[in-house]
Order: structure tokens, then C-alpha cells, then sequence
């Protein structure tokens, strides 16, 4: 299935810290929301990324217990716990929280990611 595998790449080409790989994969209209900030265009997110991947030194980026609540022709979401690890300020850090991913299959076939939603858990 395209979706499964469009999640499969956006993880790996997040933990290329390039967000030129990351592009690659999201729809021209794509939104995020994160815990601390809205990004509303792809160079509010790709700004969002850079600073991400600034602050966190050698972040890894994981996504774990997957649940797809929809899979349509065209459109897929899905739901995962999202973990990382890393180092900010030298010193090695862990977390994980809840992500919601929506992915649209765009004219030219491909599955591009339109929205994510990020939240730490409490």
C-alpha cells in the first residue's frame, strides 16, 4: 500500500536532517500543527525542521505503534507514537508523544503527506 510506504520514507528522510528529502514528500498545501507552534506553509515548516534539528544534535526520529483509521483510494490517516532521541546542550535526551499523519494521493499517483499534528503527552 502507497500510504504505508509514504510513512515509511517521510520518517527515513526526517532522520536525514535534509528537509530538501522531507519536501519532497509533502503535498504544496500541507499543515502542521505542532505542541508549540502552527505552520501553515512549507517554508514555515521547513523552518520549523531546521530549527528542530539545530536544537537536537544527531536527533533519531521514530514512529511506533501505527494505526491507520483510514485508508480510501486517495486518503489515508493514520495515528502513531512518535519517539526521538538526541542531544540538546550536549547532554543525551529521550521523548515521545502523539502524532496524527493525513496523506493524500496527489494526480501523478504519488502519496504526499498534507497535515501532521504533534503533541507531547502529559
Amino acid at each position: 500500500m502507497g500510504y504505508e510506504k509514504a510513512l515509511n520514507d517521510y520518517i527515513a528522510a526526517t532522520n536525514t536532517h535534509d528537509f530538501k528529502n522531507v519536501r519532497r514528500l509533502l503535498d504544496d498545501k500541507a499543515i502542521y500543527w505542532f505542541s508549540n507552534k502552527s505552520c501553515n506553509t512549507i517554508d514555515e515548516i521547513g523552518k520549523y525542521f531546521e530549527n528542530a534539528w539545530n536544537t537536537i544534535k544527531n536527533e533519531v526520529y521514530r514512529a511506533t505503534n501505527v494505526h491507520w483509521l483510514v485508508e480510501e483510494e486517495n486518503t489515508a490517516t493514520c495515528i502513531y507514537t512518535y519517539e526521538f532521541e538526541g542531544y540538546y546542550e550536549e547532554e543525551f535526551i529521550q521523548g515521545s508523544g502523539r502524532a496524527t499523519n493525513v496523506f493524500k494521493k496527489n494526480s501523478d499517483g504519488n502519496w504526499r503527506l498534507i497535515h501532521e499534528h504533534l503533541s507531547t503527552i502529559k
